[in-house]
């Protein structure tokens, strides 16, 4: 079998149409592998002699994130980025926010470390703190709720 251009985008059509990233297929010497969506893989040469074992390719782990109650009151104010949440400016230092404090939009309400930059995560809406929902110094994942405003 030759492994020419019409039959190589109708193996490129297939990976399209049923979510792949990537086909393989040998014809003795022969050998093609396609794979879409990795831009850091560079494609080697198939040695003639290849081992016949299919590819299992793991589907990725997804972690559930924490549920929340199904009610709450009053607004989120989530995380922006992927860190670290810390309440106050310093171990020492008063918090930035309580429950039961009012704020107006624009105050400083935590910070959020990441990648050892201390990121002001600041307000958008005004009101009254009603729940603070991360420990200090707990791990926050991108969009997920710090406290509620109402």
């Amino acid at each position: 079998m030759k492994f020419d251009t019409d039959y190589i985008e109708k193996l490129a059509k297939i990976i399209a149409d049923n979510s792949l990233t990537e086909i393989s297929l040998e014809d003795g010497e022969q050998a093609i592998t396609i794979r879409k969506d990795l831009p850091e893989v560079i494609q080697a040469e198939v040695p003639a002699v290849a081992a016949q074992a299919p590819a299992i390719q793991a589907a990725p782990a997804v972690q559930a994130a924490p549920e929340q109650s199904p009610v709450k009151k009053g607004t989120p104010i989530t995380s922006p980025m992927v860190g670290t949440f810390y309440k106050s400016p310093s171990p020492d230092a008063a918090p930035f926010v309580t429950v039961g404090q009012t704020i107006k939009q624009g105050d400083v309400v935590c910070i959020v470390e990441a990648m050892k930059l201390m990121n002001e995560i600041e307000s958008e809406v005004a009101g009254k703190v009603v729940e603070i929902c991360v420990e200090d110094g707990q791990p926050v994942e991108f969009g997920q709720v710090l406290m509620y405003v109402e």
